[in-house]
């Protein structure tokens, strides 16, 4: 560190009227809804005749360029500045409406803005970094009123717009009883017994240690929000576009979830790193943790690997949006997602890049269906190893590594088929199964229905309750059908031979079953036999 760190408490008058805060990119988007804004009135409305109420903590850097203007940016703290700032905004407008001139001065000179001695130009306070919010919040501190723009209700501006909303209609509550005094009493409060604390150091990356520290003790910062608020504090003078390269990628997986982003650039950074526990995966790019003689990728490497990658992952995600993925790929993409299987992904973005690809995705699906009949695919070991196959096949840029790295794990054809007949498998599996089986294929078009034979039912009386509940789950016991729906009326072998067999999808094997004249024990063990001896060959001989 340059300087020791500055640490001081002081009240948020001081603080305001000694300071212009910026609100930099990397910080996390003014996020407080009804409920954060609630509390934060209803707390310092509770505190009005306290001698002291304290605030929390902010953390402030000065960037070198801003030491002489008093501009401060904000590592951590924005939603408590933006919404102290919007309240005494309200307390400024309705001061002025009572027309109590001198004490509107007071709390506009204190918390809003700021005189350049030399142009005489006024300079706000508090400036976001995103124009559109900076221009919401510009025009609400000039009017008093949001603006009539804004058609998006979960925008920042729209959040901004809320809040402002809120802290108005409480305070204009909170003033009809005798407005002169209580105007007063709330702007003595916010000037003089408000308090922060207030960390500052002249160094970002100082200053973003202590907020690392603050964060990670039991507040809720997610992940995602810790690798944004470190890539863009790297950017240097390319915040701006950096910031608006992560947005472009992050609001892809806006409906799946930040979990889902973090997956990505984990899966991304895994194909040049190897494996990375999740809960590492923060330490490790910030170079907070060592793993090994491993080093990480810089900032800006990570969001070149973002932006080439994502593509090809959406169509992973999603096989049918657009991309550079063949129909193979996409068939191969679509079997797995089938299988709700997603530990493979790095090895896919490996071997997007290597000789002979598709070969690759169809060997590595192979194993995972396999894997998933015969072991346990959902193994932490398990996905370390992938993982590490994963790098491999990035450093020699060959898919066939891959083959010794796992062979272990790889089944015989004789432990896939003799597991497959007897073996009880969820109901995602058995379709997927059930459908590679109809359709020849390992990567199978996703239609039909799949239903269970045998169910718990006292017409099926040709095998008992213990025998039924032994075999209903393998794949004897289960056929493809074209309706989704079984209907009520099918309690027994007699109806549903009848009826649904007439339903069965394309391929299914409806003479096998019609030569069956009851549905017991034997039957089931005889179709599953031979579905088993088919999957085999689909899965290892084809």
């Amino acid at each position: 560190m340059d300087t020791p760190l500055n640490a001081s408490a002081s009240n948020a008058g001081a603080i305001f009227s000694n300071n212009i805060f910026d609100i930099p990119r990397f910080q996390r988007e003014y996020s407080w809804g009804n409920d954060e804004v609630n509390e934060f009135w209803s707390d310092l409305r509770s505190s009005l005749d306290a001698e002291s109420y304290f605030l929390g903590l902010i953390i402030l850097t000065t960037p070198k360029e801003n030491e002489d203007s008093g501009r401060k940016r904000v590592v951590d703290g924005q939603q408590r500045i933006i919404t102290l700032s919007l309240l005494a905004n309200a307390i400024f407008h309705e001061a002025i409406r009572s027309d109590r001139k001198a004490l509107a001065d007071r709390i506009r000179a204190s918390f809003l803005r700021s005189i350049d001695y030399q142009t005489d130009e006024e300079i706000r306070r508090v400036k976001l970094t995103d124009k559109a919010d900076d221009n919401t919040f510009k025009i609400i501190l000039e009017t008093g009123n949001r603006p009539p723009d804004i058609d998006d209700d979960s925008s920042v501006s729209a959040k901004i717009c809320a809040s402002y909303d809120l802290l108005s209609r409480h305070l204009r509550e909170d003033l009809r009883i005798d407005p002169f005094k209580r105007l007063g009493k709330w702007t003595d409060f916010l000037t003089n017994r408000l308090y922060f604390a207030v960390f500052l150091h002249p160094t970002a990356e100082a200053a973003y240690q202590v907020y690392e520290v603050v964060n990670t003790r039991g507040r809720d910062l997610t992940t995602a929000d810790l690798l944004k608020n470190y890539i863009l504090s790297q950017a240097g003078g390319d915040e701006v576009a950096r910031y608006d390269q992560w947005q472009l990628i992050a609001k892809q997986f806006s409906t799946e979830g930040a979990n889902n982003f973090v997956q990505y650039i984990r899966h991304v950074v895994t194909v040049r790193s190897g494996y990375i526990l999740p809960k590492d995966l923060y330490g490790f790019l910030a170079n907070r943790r060592q793993m090994g003689d491993r080093t990480p990728p810089r900032p800006n490497e990570i969001m070149s690997h973002l932006e080439r990658n994502l593509p090809l992952y959406m169509q992973m995600i999603d096989p049918t949006s657009a991309g550079p993925a063949d129909f193979d790929a996409l068939g191969v993409f679509s079997a797995l997602n089938s299988l709700n299987v997603l530990t493979v992904r790095p090895i896919l973005l490996a071997c997007a890049d290597v000789p002979d690809a598709q070969a690759g995705r169809e060997w590595i699906l192979k194993l995972v269906v396999r894997r998933i009949v015969v072991g346990n695919l959902g193994t932490g070991n398990v996905e370390r190893r992938l993982g590490e196959a994963a790098k491999a096949i990035h450093d020699s840029r060959s898919w066939t590594v891959m083959i010794d790295l796992l062979r272990d794990l790889n089944p015989t054809r004789d432990e896939f088929v003799s597991q497959i007949k007897k073996r009880s498998l969820n109901k995602n599996v058995l379709t997927f199964l059930r459908r590679s089986i109809i359709q020849k294929t390992i990567t199978p078009d996703p239609s039909g229905f799949l239903h269970f034979i045998w169910t718990k039912s006292a017409e099926f009386d040709d095998m008992g309750e213990d025998e039924g509940s032994y075999w209903a789950s393998t794949i004897g016991n289960t056929i493809i059908s074209k309706v989704e729906k079984r209907p009520r009326f099918v309690l027994d072998w007699a109806t549903f031979r009848n009826t649904m067999l007439n339903e069965a999808a394309a391929g299914e094997w409806t003479e096998t079953l019609e030569q069956l004249v009851k549905w017991d024990v034997p039957a089931v063990e005889r179709v599953g036999s031979e579905l088993a001896n088919e999957a085999g060959r689909i899965w290892y001989d084809a």
